[in-house]
């Protein structure tokens, strides 16, 4: 093929601006290619699915983890949804229900019943359980907490689900009949259970992801409309985002990762990512279009900016890949995706950009907004009280950041399920209705070794630790147990004689099972030589008190059965973060190597590489240790945001440095460089972080509150970068400031 009239010649110019020349001289086939590409990877993007399991969010050999999962194989795991109301008149006299309150029970019934994948056998109702007239006060002892409330007012129905491969419709149907039957009800009953409340944590992850996603983005393009008054740029990134998305999810399809909590973050990101790429297009490309033709203007930006793009998106990348060193899945396929990601707004950046600019006769020049000289003027304002005082500011900048480092000492944990959503919202006022009338809503159990044929010495130890276990049920504070459930338990509902016949083991279980077909199957495996004490805790509580109430079970249980773990979804949540975050700072450290590395391999200076990541921690102090000082505590959003932050504030930095010493290649003095870059780059800096800062304002707006958290930590990191780069980077530089030569600046250049 003969190359466009642009590209000739090009063999008497630098590379970057041959490659350049290149890119626009075929910006036609470049963009059929985008066009083909993205049409491809639609089908299978849309088809992207989203892994809904608190399990993935531990790496595989951890041992809570492990505890959790044997369990389930031992026990068929707890996936129990409960419907509970308040029934005023629900006793008539003594132990005996009211014939209104009775027909109330099994009308109800009947209707949960009625709806497919629950286990039939399993529903319970304190009407069938009270329907033998011998022994109820002490049924109704029993079923205090699980069945029926303190109150003597409360009650519930309780099933079981059947596996989700053997279900004939989707757990989300299942719990929206059971929700329907229960918003029919005068006042509506309450809904809970740990399935629901799993379920409903990644619903409102994956309609963030979507919804939100949506609208943030069109806020976010409205306010690049307004600051250049160009629908050509305000389109051009939002096609380059959404062409990078379409391949980052065809390509996880293909390769068979599915969607995770942690990486519904990756939209955001992305636009991010695109969104700063593409403001110091805009402004470089409008400020060469007053001096030449447009062709001309855009072959000049590309070959301005192609070097410190290509190493800005390089190192944001390295930065995210840092991630796949997670030893928990969906972090390290969080750290692919991201990486792919980026890697992906340079692909599409280049497909995308040069036909786009160019498509019809004449391109819109992006509009200078009104206060933009006022704002250049502070820039420079900036770059002068700076130069007058550095250490003044280095010592200021670096107070701050002590001051904020100190806080990371104050760092709370979130292990509340309760807040991750809006006190509005159904699962928030179901879990409410639990912790006050049903005992709480944290479900968990101690399991233990047991012989494969029980007999009675074995069941006076587990006697006595259920007795041992009911002390703690006796404390005043929140670290408590509410319910304990044993085997012992059950077989104290059987008479061991009737007359002169005294009945074996054996027979009792018999009996038991006939009370309660699940009830012994519950809690005693004899296959597997294992058995279990059910517990019950208030969900609503800080983190230190359940690792504390965690901790006096186990060294309970340990005393009798040394080998017993307790284990469930009550403990696989107070300790999820803690497993994040660990596994988080670790991953940052790396990802701050390899931003280390990468920039002192593009700057070809090890001291350039050190100094631009002062600029990049600034950021993720000020935010994270602000959270400590002001009392926002780590949740699964965001024990993540020194990882993600990283990544992000980066490649302004790139940009600041690489123009900076482009100047002074030019022979520029130091401080006229400073300015003209405080007034050229920073000013796109400023542009693109009030545009994301405007569009990550719909967050707050989510229903899961560590998506809020994410959207106001993120914008105030991003602010952070901005302030790190314009007053501490320019410091910095004069530590590394030495006379420039040709050959200086970014590698490849």
């Amino acid at each position: 093929m003969t190359p466009p009239e642009s590209t000739r010649g090009a063999e008497e110019t630098a590379p970057g601006e041959r490659a350049a020349a290149w890119l626009v001289g075929y910006r036609w086939v470049l963009l059929a290619v985008a066009i083909v590409t993205c049409l491809a990877g639609l089908r299978p993007a849309l088809s992207l699915t989203f892994e809904e399991s608190i399990e993935s969010l531990f790496a595989d050999d951890n041992p809570r983890l492990r505890a959790y999962r044997d369990s389930k194989t031992w026990f068929g795991g707890d996936e129990f949804v409960i419907v509970a109301w308040r029934e005023p008149e629900l006793f008539l006299q003594g132990n005996q229900l009211s014939q209104p309150a009775r027909l109330h029970l099994q009308q109800l019934t009947d209707q949960i019943r009625q709806v497919p994948g629950l286990d039939q056998p399993s529903i319970q109702n304190l009407a069938d359980a009270l329907k033998f007239p011998y022994g109820r006060a002490l049924v109704r002892e029993f079923l205090e907490g699980l069945l029926l409330g303190s109150d003597g007012e409360t009650t519930a129905i309780i099933a079981r689900l059947v596996p989700a491969r053997e279900s004939p419709i989707s757990r989300a149907e299942i719990f929206q009949r059971i929700r329907d039957i229960a918003a029919r009800e005068d006042p509506p009953a309450f809904v809970l259970g740990e399935p629901i409340q799993v379920h409903d944590m990644f619903r409102y992850v994956e309609r963030d992801g979507a919804t939100l996603g949506i609208a943030s983005t069109g806020l976010l393009l409205l306010v690049i409309l307004v600051l250049f008054r160009s629908l050509r740029w305000m389109v051009l990134p939002l096609l380059i985002v959404q062409g990078s998305l379409i391949l980052t999810k065809a390509l996880l399809v293909l390769s068979g990762t599915p969607l995770s909590m942690v990486s519904s973050m990756l939209d955001s990101l992305t636009i991010i990512i695109g969104i700063a790429t593409v403001m110091h297009i805009t402004l470089r490309y409008r400020d060469e279009v007053r001096n030449c033709d447009r062709t001309t203007a855009l072959t000049r930006t590309i070959a301005g900016l192609g070097l410190p793009i290509f190493w800005t998106i390089v190192t944001t990348a390295a930065g995210f890949g840092s991630l796949l060193s997670s030893r928990i899945a969906p972090v390290a396929s969080f750290g692919l995706m991201m990486t792919t990601a980026t890697l992906g707004v340079l692909v599409m950046t280049a497909l995308l950009t040069p036909g786009l600019v160019l498509l019809g006769r004449k391109t819109a020049t992006p509009a200078v907004p009104l206060f933009e000289d006022r704002l250049t003027r502070n820039l420079g304002g900036i770059t002068r009280a700076v130069g007058r005082r550095p250490a003044l500011y280095a010592v200021g900048m670096f107070g701050i950041m002590a001051f904020c480092a100190a806080g990371l000492l104050r760092l709370e944990v979130e292990t509340d399920f309760s807040k991750n959503f809006r006190s509005n919202s159904p699962i928030v006022q179901a879990l409410n209705f639990f912790e006050t009338k049903l005992g709480g809503a944290g479900t968990w159990e101690v399991d233990f070794p047991a012989p494969h044929e029980l007999d009675e010495e074995f069941l006076d130890k587990v006697r006595h630790l259920t007795e041992d276990l009911r002390e703690l049920e006796k404390r005043q504070g929140l670290d408590r147990l509410t319910k304990v459930i044993s085997l012992t338990d059950g077989l104290e509902l059987v008479p061991s004689r009737i007359l002169f016949t005294r009945f074996s083991l054996e027979t009792r279980m018999a009996l038991l099972s006939g009370i309660q077909s699940q009830f012994a199957d519950g809690l005693y495996n004899a296959r597997e030589g294992r058995m279990r004490i059910v517990l019950r805790a208030l969900e609503r509580q800080p983190a230190e008190t359940k690792l504390k109430l965690i901790a006096d079970v186990e060294a309970t249980a340990r005393r009798h059965f040394p080998e017993a773990e307790a284990t469930g979804l009550f403990v696989l949540l107070t300790f999820l973060i803690d497993s994040l975050l660990a596994d988080q700072w670790s991953s940052f450290l790396l990802a701050a190597a390899a931003i280390v590395l990468t920039m002192a391999v593009a700057f070809r200076d090890w001291r350039v590489g050190l100094i631009s990541l002062l600029p990049n921690l600034f950021p993720i102090v000020l935010v994270i240790g602000s959270m400590g000082w002001v009392g926002v505590p780590i949740n699964i959003a965001t024990a993540m945001i020194a990882s993600v932050s990283v990544g992000l504030t980066v490649d302004s930095t790139i940009h600041y440095i690489w123009s900076f010493r482009e100047k002074r290649r030019q022979g520029v003095p130091f401080d006229d460089a400073l300015e003209t870059t405080h007034q050229g780059v920073g000013l796109a800096l400023v542009f693109s972080n009030v545009a994301l800062v405007a569009g990550f304002s719909v967050l707050t707006l989510s229903y899961f509150i560590p998506t809020i958290y994410f959207g106001i930590l993120v914008s105030l990191a991003m602010l952070g970068g901005l302030l790190g780069n314009l007053v501490l980077l320019p410091i910095l530089l004069r530590f590394t400031d030495r006379p420039t030569q040709a050959g200086d600046g970014i590698a490849g250049s």
